[in-house]
């Protein structure tokens, strides 16, 4: 073959190959335009809800790093957790224990903090006397407080429920609440609800328990408003649990849950916990 002919032919299959990629890029571009559209249209076609959820960012999905996790209340938040740095039995039993090791095992990456603060027998007055020691020391990024079921045993122990005494509830609640989003206004709140079953003397009592949990539950859901925290209604979840067993299956006493009583919370807290750190998804 001479050399022109070899060049004329080089010639050729470098301009045949340069418009099968130009055919290529064009075929990639249209198919490219095509799949957007399509799902233009699609989204265009849902409701608003969910077209807002088919664009919301994925950084909402990663999980924040070195979280401080704190949990107050009264017995039930106590759970015996060791009043030292022991880590064995730093948590103590019951629902923030189950919580701590299901999301700290879950997610080690996020390289969580938790902590244990919740004292036997403690009303909301005796969180406040407590609160700088025991929460604002700590400076929590996320607290979960229980508080409420030792305010009602103190009601019903006096001839007379006074007005004052829901007023002096909501205005220490509101006050522990304020400092704490003083310290960090980023805090994640979280306020439970407190519950009852008809169990013991609460059933003795059923309809007078039942009046004054309702009560200090409907200031607690009005500080939840107030505060933008995350509402946990663990008598709802009690109230939904499966009916093929009495109800001293989950709360044995009518005010402290048992085992099974413990991973009801524990759910119930996750699940709505997972509404805010959308990184917890899996606990929806």
């Amino acid at each position: 073959m001479l050399i022109k002919d070899y060049l004329n032919d080089r010639i050729e299959t470098i301009f045949d190959l340069e418009k099968f990629k130009s055919k290529m890029t064009e075929k990639r571009s249209r198919r490219s335009f095509l799949r957007s559209t399509a799902l233009a249209g699609i989204a265009a076609g849902l409701p608003a809800g969910l077209q807002a959820l088919e664009i919301k960012p994925e950084e909402q999905y990663l999980e924040p790093k070195g979280l401080t996790v704190l949990f107050q209340g009264d017995s039930i938040t106590d759970g015996k957790h060791g009043r030292d740095t022991d880590p064995n039995h730093i948590m103590g039993h019951g629902y923030a224990f189950s919580i701590a090791s299901r999301w700290g095992a879950d997610f080690p990456s996020a390289d969580l903090i938790f902590y244990n603060k919740g004292i036997s027998g403690n009303r909301v007055s005796q969180l406040e006397a407590r609160w700088e020691t025991d929460c604002l020391n700590f400076k929590p990024d996320l607290l979960s407080i229980l508080v409420g079921i030792n305010d009602v045993a103190k009601m019903l122990s006096e001839p007379v429920t006074k007005p004052e005494d829901f007023q002096a509830f909501e205005d220490t609640y509101r006050k522990i609440i304020s400092q704490s989003i003083a310290q960090n206004p980023n805090l994640i709140l979280v306020l439970c609800l407190p519950f009852i079953a008809a169990v013991g003397k609460v059933q003795k009592r059923l309809n007078d328990y039942e009046t004054l949990v309702e009560k200090l539950s409907s200031i607690i859901r009005k500080l939840a408003i107030e505060f933008n925290a995350i509402l946990v209604d663990f008598q709802l979840a009690f109230k939904n649990a499966p009916k093929s067993v009495p109800p001293a299956y989950w709360i044995w006493d009518g005010i402290h849950p048992t085992v099974a009583g413990h991973e009801l919370m524990t759910r119930v807290w996750l699940k709505q916990v997972s509404k805010k750190l959308k990184y917890l998804k899996k606990y929806a």
